[in-house]
């Protein structure tokens, strides 16, 4: 019997049904595109929010690789409700959305594992993790057929978010895709999170990964999954990537109104 991950926040950060799920996606996708093309993606940061609040954003990135052909899509979350040290990858055979299920990529699980002593399969931080779920509707409606590592960080602090780097490094190719799941800053006014935002922006523009994470250390910017987007981007790095880009960048109060406290988003893509 195969162990699927069921859904645990549809009908709360996205649609539960999935003929709803569908529209709203393909509409979000419609509706907020780049107006620049990129060939040779291997990999995206996306935002993690309910889909009312950062699907627009999400939706830049997603349609930068709309029918493009990725073998295995890694995803990389934080954990929101778990402390755990080191790398958690789902132990289970696959994911499952209302759009249906992806199956995992074993052969890439195992060699992610082999040798790591931080990098694990397991459950922890899957259970009930929105960041990694939310990746995966979008996923499905622009991919057709690929398998999926879903990863979550327990512990974003330079040594795991290095050693990840360098596994990804290892394994990836240019038939894999990595995303990034990551929000920016919580509950500041606009001004300030406009200070603390802008310059996780101009990191992942300027391709400095090194300079996020010493940001992300000092606090001098927030980003829940800063870990993810540092592994993501020094992995590709490692394989000689060497252009990112933000597509684009809002915050809840764009749909809200109240600007008085805010979340922000970013959407963001690197190529060759």
């Amino acid at each position: 019997m195969e162990t699927i991950r069921k859904p645990a926040v549809a009908g709360m950060f996205y649609p539960d049904d999935k003929n709803v799920l569908e529209r709203q996606i393909n509409t979000l996708l419609a509706n907020y595109k780049p107006d620049e093309e990129f060939k040779n993606i291997n990999g995206i940061v996306s935002p993690h929010a309910g889909y009312v609040y950062s699907g627009r954003t999400a939706a830049f990135a997603y349609n930068t690789i709309s029918g493009k052909n990725y073998k295995t899509v890694v995803v990389i979350s934080p954990s929101h409700r778990e402390y755990f040290a080191g790398t958690s990858i789902y132990n289970g055979d696959a994911y499952e959305t209302p759009l249906g299920i992806v199956k995992v990529d074993k052969e890439m699980r195992k060699k992610l594992v082999d040798g790591s002593k931080t990098i694990f399969p397991g459950i922890e931080g899957h259970k009930q993790e929105h960041a990694l779920e939310v990746q995966v509707p979008f996923l499905q409606t622009v991919l057709k057929d690929f398998l999926i590592v879903p990863i979550v960080i327990g512990d974003q602090s330079k040594i795991f978010v290095d050693e990840l780097a360098y596994k990804l490094a290892e394994v990836t190719d240019e038939k894999s895709l990595i995303v990034a799941s990551s929000d920016l800053s919580h509950f500041y006014s606009r001004e300030k999170a406009e200070i603390l935002d802008s310059r996780v922006e101009q990191h992942i523009n300027d391709f400095d990964y090194e300079g996020l994470q010493t940001d992300l250390e000092r606090k001098a910017c927030e980003a829940c999954g800063g870990g993810g987007i540092v592994s993501m981007m020094e992995a590709l790095k490692l394989k000689n990537y060497a252009h990112a880009k933000v597509l684009n960048r809002t915050d809840s109060g764009d749909v809200t109104g109240d600007t008085s406290e805010v979340v922000g988003y970013l959407s963001a893509i690197v190529y060759n």
